[in-house]
């Protein structure tokens, strides 16, 4: 194991037993058996460490996500995404903490890969024509809505019941999704335009131009809206 990896694994370790989900540079060297010098080689200073530990703990999520295999059902791989996502949560508190704070500067790269997946996911249910919006505005929807109700259930959860979480993620659903049901005229011309636009972005025609195809799917965005 490299020393990077020791100083993180130790970090991380410490995180996890941290309340607060801090912690000091000393206790971080001691518990892995390295000098100072060593770690501020390797991060520059307690910021560098910390955004590093962020980055490794959205590495361990994303194990989880590239790990999944597609399904036939999108919706069903939506709703699976949802569970894993808040599972991760309950399961490293600490590291999930941090990885959210508004402490940590910038976006880790990891955190972009993580809503670039949940986008592809969107875009197979809007290219099934499962979804009533724009597939990009349903990610933000649901990124918020799941990061908000693992966050209350890791540092509030005595004030919320167990099933709280399938509870908004079945509403933020039922929002995007088109049911199972019969739906109404507006909803279905929604989901019609998503699911165009979806196949338009993942295979444009020959027969139209650049700027017609931008055109095209403007209008689709609209009308998903």
């Amino acid at each position: 194991m490299s020393t990077r990896t020791r100083i993180l694994e130790a970090a991380a370790e410490l995180l996890a037993e941290s309340p607060i989900a801090d912690v000091s540079t000393r206790a971080v060297c001691e518990a892995a058996g390295v000098g100072a010098p060593a770690l501020y080689r390797q991060f520059g200073d307690k910021e560098g460490l910390l955004s590093a530990v962020v980055d490794y703990g959205f590495e361990r999520y994303l194990a989880t996500k590239r790990a999944a295999k597609p399904s036939a059902d999108p919706v069903e791989d939506l709703r699976s995404g949802w569970n894993t996502h808040v599972a991760f949560a309950l399961q490293n508190p600490s590291f999930y903490r941090l990885m959210y704070s508004p402490t940590v500067s910038g976006t880790p790269a990891a955190a972009v890969e993580a809503h670039r997946l949940l986008l592809d996911v969107l875009e197979r249910c809007a290219a099934a024509g499962k979804l009533t919006v724009p597939p990009e505005v349903a990610a933000q929807m649901v990124m918020s809505a799941n990061t908000g109700v693992a966050l209350v259930l890791i540092t509030r959860s005595e004030l919320y019941a167990p099933d709280v979480s399938n509870r908004v993620r079945d509403a933020i659903h039922a929002a995007i999704l088109v049911p199972d049901a019969e739906t109404p005229a507006p909803k279905v011309t929604g989901a019609a335009a998503a699911a165009l636009g979806a196949q338009l972005r993942q295979s444009p025609p020959a027969t139209l131009t650049t700027n017609e195809t931008a055109l095209l799917q403007e209008w689709l965005t609209r009308l998903s809206s």
